[in-house]
């Protein structure tokens, strides 16, 4: 399958991507202008200048069991990787900062196989990663480990505990109404959803211990600029927002927990 020829006007993002353009099929790529903190808000996927794709492409991007996504961008140029530094959340339409948040001159990466199930166009994958992954054809031919501590899609989770249930049995009349036929597939089914409920809420138990450290910071430096200004009006506001930094570090219950995984001697994970 040949590049895509550009049809739209360029730079299409100007302010937050750098495209760098390479003579080499397929080795383009883009550098960030802006830095973010972890989820922080990158571009939007809008209507213009996103359309539906009638079928999957190289270009396309997943957003549904089986709606596809023509960019009609330069978020085109956002390569694979298999430790992204960003996240297409199709469900809300936003591309965020991964979990590490972004700087200035990183490349803008995303791990394919988080939108797409069965891709058009496999390839090897050459970030050079660690955890790389090799080989990128989609989720549907990953296992569960290789898919282990990478943000996904709610499609690709749904499509991910249907493969793993396989066909369903059959229905069969009792009396007046009609029942499933009892199958070990019941109990596989809730505990795929317990699984997918619980990745969610660690997922956003991460989120918050984020937003906490980003505004912990900023009411530090926020109270220490305020001292410089004038130490005597400052001298209460600094301690107001100490006193409000202090209490974003002080625990509430978490999901392991409240599941009775974990006794009471957990302590907040201080990495990603």
């Amino acid at each position: 399958m040949a590049p895509l020829t550009p049809h739209w006007a360029q730079p299409s993002h100007p302010d937050v991507q750098e495209v760098i353009i390479n003579a080499h099929e397929f080795t383009s790529k883009s550098l960030s202008k802006i830095s973010l903190p972890p989820f922080g808000l990158f571009a939007k996927m809008d209507f213009p200048p996103c359309t539906p794709a009638p079928e999957p492409t190289y270009a396309t991007v997943q957003c549904g069991r089986e709606k596809h996504l023509n960019l009609n961008s330069d978020l085109l140029y956002i390569n694979h990787s298999c430790e992204p530094s960003l996240i297409f959340d199709t469900a809300t339409q936003n591309i965020v900062a991964g979990p590490n948040g972004l700087r200035v001159g990183e490349e803008l990466t995303f791990f394919y196989p988080s939108t797409e199930w069965h891709m058009a166009q496999p390839f090897d994958c050459l970030c050079g990663k660690p955890t790389c992954r090799g080989r990128i054809s989609g989720a549907k031919d990953m296992t569960r480990a290789q898919l282990e501590g990478v943000w996904l899609n709610g499609h690709i989770h749904q499509l991910l505990r249907e493969q793993e249930l396989g066909p369903q049995e059959p229905e069969f009349e009792i009396g007046s109404s009609t029942r499933s036929a009892p199958s070990s597939s019941t109990t596989a089914a809730e505990d795929a959803t317990a699984q997918a409920l619980r990745d969610a809420l660690k997922h956003a138990e991460k989120v918050v211990e984020a937003a906490k450290v980003a505004l912990t910071s900023y009411l530090e430096s926020s109270a220490t600029v305020r001292g410089k200004i004038g130490q005597e009006n400052a001298s209460g506001i600094g301690v107001a927002h100490a006193n409000s930094a202090a209490g974003l570090t002080r625990r509430g219950v978490t999901s392991r927990e409240l599941s009775g995984e974990m006794g009471g001697d957990t302590i907040v994970a201080t990495g990603s």
